[in-house]
């Protein structure tokens, strides 16, 4: 299991444990998000109690203690999906967790308080009232990826979201007689939001 706090509960299927006192969490409040300088943003995940970084890292933090389990939060100048050039590299437009839990399984559920637990309630609350704009897969990309031979493309469910302040992108593979072990979550600008769902509709 993870030492840190934080990670022991991202691992762990979704329960009550420490992190839970009287229906709160102790999360930090966000104060570093998409849309701040890097330096900013730079020195949340540094100071950050549950994050952790070791000397070396900066923006992307990387957790495992066990090879069937990991973590991984990654701070970017780039918008989520295919990479392109940016001219402002200045200022953050992602920040995604992920894990792979091989022991516990994985579900949105657990995606969806791992974002609690590093953001805090603000901007969870804001994640939970925002409108789901996009789901996948379909029966139509279902059908073309079992024509394709491909069970990784239908194993993939997701959805956007657009919220307030941020919009969101949620992704598990669930293999379709299988138990998810994969998931990732990503914060995202709401700017961002239309040219990664055009992408997600036609990969």
């Amino acid at each position: 299991m993870l030492k840190q706090p934080l990670l022991n509960f991202l691992i762990l299927p979704f329960s009550f444990v420490p992190w839970m006192c009287g229906g709160t969490f102790f999360a930090p409040k966000a104060n570093a998000l998409p849309g701040q300088a890097t330096e900013e943003v730079g020195a949340w995940i540094q100071a950050h109690p549950t994050l952790r970084p070791k000397g070396n890292e900066r923006f992307f933090v990387q957790k495992s203690d066990t090879a069937a389990q990991h973590f991984t939060f990654q701070a970017s100048v780039f918008p989520p999906g295919k990479v392109g050039y940016i001219k402002d590299r200045s200022r953050i437009r992602s920040e995604n967790l992920s894990m792979y839990d091989a022991i516990n399984g994985m579900n949105f559920e657990r995606l969806q308080e791992s974002l609690r637990v590093i953001y805090g309630l603000d901007i969870y609350q804001d994640f939970k009232r925002a409108q789901v704009v996009y789901e996948y897969p379909n029966q139509s990309a279902i059908n073309s990826a079992r024509f394709a031979k491909t069970p990784i493309r239908e194993a993939l469910r997701g959805e956007l979201r657009l919220g307030s302040r941020y919009a969101y992108w949620l992704e598990i593979a669930q293999p379709k007689n299988g138990k998810a072990f994969t998931g990732q979550m990503t914060v995202l600008l709401k700017s961002d939001l239309d040219k990664l769902e055009a992408q997600l509709r036609n990969r």
